[in-house]
């Protein structure tokens, strides 16, 4: 174990400490250390009260700040009212700290029983020693892969196994203002977007709202950099069937460039040719959501926020058709299993038997939060369908085009935003960039 410790003290100096998506994409990170300590004591005793001893106690670190706070929040404690055997801790950490904690807490002796891993980042922590495969343990735990919608467990498994129970997807789509489309005759009688498919007929769509609307309406509020801007790009990279960027042995980059510059560059005129969206909002969130947006694109996690927000009017969809199929970006939530000092059948298995819980009696309330739900039984049930929004783009989930199973995927994605910034700004030649890319993804995947 110590050789264990050893290894992923020095793995977490090169973890990437960049968001890679999350609710908190959006939002400030939960509390500090020292607030987790007490908040992870009013979460336990507003369940079945203190542990009398008799009680497997699991400590749960967490990520969620904000609404997915509050629900998760929920779970745990209906998860220990249900029953009187176990009892969860929960401890929230800071978005930006969480990862860089986790892994040093592991390998000092000091991580949790039960962590949050984005599938994402989920091969960095497997190569840094922080995470097991959970196979034995499901299995005594009672735990049904099948359960499971395939797209979204594959992204969280590694060479065969197991590795992380999957929470949900939270993937890229687009709002819409239902008041502006019908200003615009774009709305149709069950008050969805009137939308000709193709790259032509996205266009088309907006350069009408553009002209419909006033002018301090714009067509498509949306960032000039950044997270959001990746994720349209690798939706429409992804729409025209371009290979991953990693090789399949991982050891060099795999960039279609001829549909990787057409997905830029069609994103680039949305901004300087077609001129549909503001230039340089500084948030456009706020846009959308004080009624000067028709449209925006952002992940599932702004629902919540849309759906309590007095007057908007919205409604909800995948990502549109213009590259031949609706594909999108995408990530998903995990329960993870961290390593521990002293392995504990009994304490790992209540651990599966609460991810089971969270997964498919916590599943409904989750799904409040924006986020479709990864255990099916919650996805095709009668409660989840009547949530208002959700039903729109549930099938999203068989959408999300997950990254090829990598620990350099969030360096790569950090590449990836900091060059094709670049183009949204207008500052550097399509093709340029692409070089840069290719040049600094060669370097990291050499290492």
């Amino acid at each position: 174990m110590k050789k264990v410790f050893t290894t992923m003290m020095g793995a977490s100096m090169v973890l990437s400490l960049l968001a890679g998506c999350s609710s908190g994409g959006s939002t400030s990170g939960g509390a500090s250390t020292e607030p987790a300590k007490e908040q992870a004591a009013a979460t336990a005793d507003s369940g079945s009260g203190k542990s009398d001893g008799k009680k497997i106690e699991l400590t749960y670190w967490t990520l969620f700040a904000g609404g997915d706070g509050e629900y998760m929040d929920q779970i745990i404690s209906n998860f220990n009212k249900s029953q009187d055997e176990i009892l969860i801790k929960n401890v929230k950490l800071e978005w930006a700290e969480y990862y860089t904690k986790l892994v040093t807490g592991v390998s000092g002796g000091k991580g949790p029983d039960i962590g949050i891993s984005h599938t994402s980042k989920l091969p960095e922590l497997i190569k840094a020693g922080v995470v097991t495969p959970l196979d034995d343990t499901a299995k005594a735990a009672g735990l049904k892969w099948e359960d499971y919608n395939s797209n979204i467990l594959s992204s969280a498994t590694v060479d065969g196994k197991h590795y992380a129970v999957p929470i949900d997807t939270h993937p890229f789509i687009m709002y819409y203002n239902k008041k502006h489309l019908q200003t615009a005759g774009l709305l149709d009688g069950n008050g969805k977007p009137i939308l000709e498919p193709g790259a032509d007929g996205f266009v088309k769509f907006l350069t009408t709202l553009k002209e419909k609307l006033p002018k301090d309406v714009t067509p498509f509020a949306f960032s000039n950099n950044a997270d959001d801007p990746y994720r349209l790009w690798w939706a429409l990279y992804s729409q025209q069937g371009g290979n991953d960027v990693i090789s399949d042995d991982g050891k060099s980059p795999a960039i279609d460039m001829d549909k990787a510059m057409k997905a830029a560059n069609y994103i680039k005129d949305l901004y300087y040719t077609s001129k549909v969206i503001k230039p340089q909002d500084p948030d456009f969130y706020k846009t959308f959501q004080s009624g000067k947006g028709a449209i925006m694109m952002t992940g599932v996690w702004a629902t919540g926020t849309w759906e309590t927000t007095k007057d908007l009017d919205f409604g909800a969809m995948a990502i549109p058709n213009i590259f031949g199929n609706t594909k999108t970006w995408g990530d998903s939530h995990t329960i993870i299993l961290p390593v521990t000092a002293k392995e504990d059948p009994k304490k790992r298995e209540a651990a599966l038997k609460f991810a089971m819980y969270a997964t498919e009696q916590g599943g409904q309330i989750w799904a409040k939060a924006g986020h479709i739900p990864a255990d099916s039984k919650v996805f095709e049930s009668d409660g989840y369908k009547a949530l208002k929004y959700r039903s729109d783009y549930k099938a999203v989930a068989s959408d999300v085009v997950f990254p090829k199973v990598s620990d350099k995927t969030w360096p790569k994605n950090d590449i990836l935003k900091k060059y094709l910034d670049e183009i949204w700004l207008n500052k550097t030649a399509t093709d340029v960039v692409f070089k840069k890319i290719d040049s600094e993804l060669k370097t990291l995947l050499a290492k």
